[in-house]
């Protein structure tokens, strides 16, 4: 297998389990979704299968408790987001919001591995790139396998400024499509200057 198809494979893989296993983490630790089940494949079942419905604060898992990180900046508290980055689109009707979820991330999906193949591994100026594809397909493919699954994605990472200003809730795979298109951001700025340093006198 060449070089780059490798880093794609392996970071790509190695975001979705981090990403799934800290949602399963969270879910049993901070909800009574999984309480009761005490086999793996029943608790497996009843993270990945039909959420109960909505209940108290429009959740399907109910939750029992927050964790505090950092007091005053950073906890782990139960969310849950059925429309995009931020909460976007979440107030569309079920039947637009699911397939065009569905058209927009297999088409991401698509892109990224077509433009993924035009990368050279052993161009130093496309590392950034090279490495920032892997990071937001892992962290697509992470937050589909939520939509997939149970129709809404699983956030946990609660930031916030002494309780009186709050970042929307995100997880380890929104996490990864944000350092990823970082990186992209770089590659690009970075290629531009080269550019610009060969053409000048």
């Amino acid at each position: 297998m060449p070089r780059k198809y490798a880093i794609l494979v392996a970071v790509s893989l190695a975001v979705v389990f981090l990403d799934q296993w800290t949602k399963y983490v969270a879910v049993r630790e901070l909800t009574s979704q999984l309480d009761g089940q005490d086999t793996l494949s029943g608790r497996l079942a009843a993270f990945y299968g039909n959420p109960p419905p909505e209940g108290a604060g429009g959740l399907h898992f109910r939750p029992v408790r927050s964790v505090t990180v950092v007091e005053s900046f950073l906890r782990f508290r139960y969310a849950e987001n059925k429309g995009a980055a931020w909460g976007m689109f979440r107030n569309l009707p079920e039947q637009v919001r699911v397939p065009f979820f569905h058209v927009i991330i297999l088409g991401a999906v698509v892109l990224i591995i077509a433009y993924y193949r035009k990368l050279d591994a052993s161009d130093p100026a496309q590392r950034w790139a090279l490495w920032g594809l892997p990071l937001v397909l892992g962290g697509a493919v992470g937050n589909y396998i939520d939509r997939l699954s149970r129709g809404f994605v699983v956030d946990y990472i609660q930031a916030h400024w002494f309780d009186r200003a709050y970042f929307p809730s995100f997880n380890v795979a929104d996490s990864a499509i944000t350092v990823g298109v970082g990186l992209l951001l770089l590659d690009g700025f970075l290629r531009r200057e080269s550019r610009a340093h060969v053409s000048s006198p």
